[in-house]
């Protein structure tokens, strides 16, 4: 267990780094790539590909990344950071598993596996130049993470012989039993005669019989430290002599303010005792001390990361801290609570100038924690994006670079591809990210994603209000947005009640003040899911003691996209219906009104654009002034994306006229694209812009739903227009 009163103190420095805000520099991504641009000719372009353990020539411009569903490597060239290239793909005899580079050579560990208990596989030498394998050992298993030395003399393999997690539960043991694997090195190749194997078994108090080596890193006297993650054990080789000069347990953590229920709710208030901390990733800090990435595998997984002493000590645990970050950065991936929670998996070390940084990626959470080592605390520095499922980075400090690998491949789900991502540091802001939330009252913090509509106080400038939609089907919530500040700050989250319980049956896609302290609020139907088509009006404190069904006229005939956002004109409430309905013609969606007053419902048509690929509807509505604003867009990501646009319409043209009749149709005029904002964070184009408002100043924000972070990056695009 680790010293809790420095744990306490090491949380003050990071909550003092962060409320000053002082910095002089940061990382901000400046490219992203695609692995579908690797592809080999021949092979269809909605082949899944994968970046999941990367490396780096020595001269930093050439990028190698193992690609597990193609079983080959990928290459990039950043010679221009800024425009990552293709630099072509290699096709192996089987999966690799990790990819390390000495001199000229590319080594990388090969899978070869026919089942769980007979695991092979061998270490391949390859050119960096021409491509071709010169050199390949047979490693007597099943290979996973792989290092080299930093004077280039020795490479260091795991052979993990994982278990199969169908059998028995998981547990261990499941023979053969893991080991590790030494090999000199030649001029970058392996001498395959000198292969050294050190056993790992009789070590762990956790299945001692069956070790499984996960990760292993060099540090400047050759010393390798070794994860055995399911065994929740740390050792230490001497690679000269190939025998183990220490080993320990890794050790369990007590969390707080952690939310351990898959619920659809983000409550951070449960406490966790004894957690293991069943470590990843581990790399060296200097000759003395190491970092673990406690991602957990079977019976653990601590959240965060820990700083230990080759001779056993914790020196630092992060505990909660670093989800705490994940968290009021809108990151949270709400369904690993009952799991692992954010599972920071990834590290990488860099010094850079003067400062050495930590950098720890969340898979699941889609980011990268900058932390600056000081010898004690690590000072948290920033969260950087990092597409979905950061598995692995390296840092190039000689050219201020930081390359992130991100696996997951969503290509069979019309999702994002896999990237490759590349961030520079230097004397900007940070731009990342562009709205995060604080703490509650009790010191928990506000939990947060999904964000659909938006609205403005009509008074404060700068003042906005959010809801989230479906995704937290059990926690609706109203946003309380301070957007006078950089990042904006969620400064409280107001529960959305009904009879004194948080309200079911709601998808928030819009909500617009009444001018007497509450709110109206959009929900979107589903009528099959039994989720009713309505608006819906709650007080100050989110009650709700008004209900509006929409009428038999309208919904005779539905269709599953409705309301996607509300604005009060006068006396009436003016409904974006997302996308045409049964009975309206092709390219054009209702814009349902509802008189407060005369209690009558009408509507008007709105022309949408056409769609080159899928759908294109309406995320929000907006009135300011003698205009609407409206968001059009395409559910397209990427470079597919083309229609994510703002459009008014004259106040004057809202003639409505009653449902089931002739509908007039507005005219619209583009007041913005909305796809270089999408691009300025220079990741992938995401499809949902769904909120827009104006404040009382005449200054319109933006913002995207980053669909809880599930199958998503969890990126939340926040931004200003400008004046209107």
């Amino acid at each position: 267990m680790f010293d809790r009163t420095f744990r306490r103190s090491a949380l003050a420095v990071m909550v003092a780094a962060v409320a000053t805000g002082a910095q002089a520099d940061a990382f901000n991504r400046i490219a992203s790539f695609s692995t579908a641009k690797n592809l080999p000719a021949g092979v269809e372009r909605q082949q899944e590909t994968s970046a999941e353990i990367i490396a780096v020539s020595e001269d930093g411009k050439t990028l190698v990344y193992s690609d597990s569903p193609l079983e080959g490597l990928g290459f990039v060239d950043i010679s221009d950071a800024d425009e990552p290239k293709p630099a072509g793909h290699l096709k192996l005899e089987g999966e690799p598993t990790s990819v390390a580079i000495a001199d000229d050579y590319v080594l990388t560990g090969v899978n070869t596996s026919t089942s769980y208990v007979t695991p092979t596989g061998f270490l391949a030498a390859i050119d960096l130049d021409d491509k071709e394998i010169e050199k390949r050992c047979d490693l007597g298993g099943q290979p996973d993470s792989i290092a080299v030395s930093k004077d280039g003399k020795y490479v260091a393999v795991a052979i993990e012989n994982e278990r199969d997690e169908d059998l028995n539960d998981g547990e261990l043991p499941q023979l053969p039993a893991g080991f590790l694997v030494i090999a000199p090195l030649e001029d970058g190749k392996p001498d395959c005669d000198d292969m050294r194997r050190v056993e790992m078994t009789g070590l762990a108090e956790i299945g001692a019989d069956d070790p499984e080596p996960e990760f292993v890193d060099f540090n400047d006297n050759n010393e390798i430290v070794v994860t055995l993650q399911e065994n929740n054990h740390l050792v230490v080789v001497d690679a000269k002599t190939a025998k183990v000069i220490n080993h320990f347990s890794a050790g369990s953590v007590d969390l707080k303010n952690v939310d351990l229920k898959k619920d659809r709710t983000l409550t951070f208030n449960k406490t966790q005792e004894n957690r293991l901390r069943e470590p990843d990733s581990v790399k060296w800090l200097d000759n003395d001390r190491f970092v673990t990435a406690n991602e957990g595998d079977f019976n653990g997984g601590a959240r965060g990361f820990t700083i230990f002493h080759k001779d056993g000590r914790v020196l630092y645990e992060s505990a909660e801290a670093f989800e705490h970050q994940i968290i009021m950065a809108g990151h949270y991936p709400e369904k690993r609570s009952g799991k692992k929670g954010n599972e920071p998996e990834g590290l990488a070390i860099g010094t850079f100038g003067k400062d050495t940084y930590i950098f720890v990626l969340s898979e699941r959470g889609g980011a990268i924690g900058v932390y600056r080592d000081t010898g004690a605390a690590p000072e948290f520095v920033q969260l950087l994006p990092s597409g979905i499922a950061p598995e692995s980075a390296v840092t190039i400090p000689s050219r201020n670079l930081l390359v992130s690998a991100n696996e997951k491949d969503l290509v069979e789900d019309k999702g994002p591809r896999s990237h490759v991502m590349v961030y520079k540091l230097d004397d900007d802001a940070a731009a990342y990210p562009q709205i995060k939330s604080g703490r509650n009252d009790v010191g928990e913090p506000i939990g947060w994603g999904a964000l659909s509509g938006m609205t403005a106080d009509a008074k404060k400038p700068g003042l906005l209000y959010a809801v989230n939609d479906s995704f937290y089907s059990k926690q609706p919530s109203i946003f309380t947005i301070d957007a006078n500040q950089t990042p904006a700050k969620i400064v409280k989250a107001t529960p959305v009640t009904r009879d004194g319980n948080a309200a079911e049956k709601l998808d928030l896609e819009g909500i617009t003040q009444d001018g007497k302290g509450g709110f109206w609020l959009a929900s979107e139907g589903k009528t099959k899911k039994k989720v009713p088509h309505a608006i819906y009006h709650v007080n100050a404190n989110g009650v709700i003691d008004r209900t509006l069904n929409f009428p038999d006229a309208l919904l005779k005939h539905e269709k599953r996209f409705g309301a996607e956002g509300i604005t009060l004109i006068g006396d009436s409430l003016w409904i974006a219906i997302q996308r045409q309905w049964k009975d309206d013609p092709e390219n054009t969606v209702k814009l349902v009104s509802y008189n407060l007053k005369t209690n009558t419902w009408g509507a008007v048509r709105y022309p949408t654009e056409a769609a080159n690929k899928g759908w294109v509807g309406l995320s929000e509505i907006t009135a300011y002034d003698d205009e609407v604003y409206i968001i059009e867009r395409d559910n397209q990501i990427g470079e597919d994306a083309k229609i994510k646009r703002l459009y008014k319409v004259e106040q004057s043209e809202l003639k409505p006229a009653p449902l089931g009749g002739e509908l007039p149709v507005v005219k619209k005029e583009l007041v913005r694209d909305f796809i270089p904002d999408l691009k300025a964070l220079n990741g992938y184009v995401t499809d949902k812009i769904e909120g827009f408002t104006v404040d009382a100043s005449g200054k319109g924000y933006a913002v995207t739903d980053n669909d809880g972070v599930d199958d998503s990056s969890g990126e939340t695009n926040f931004f200003s227009v400008g004046k209107m």
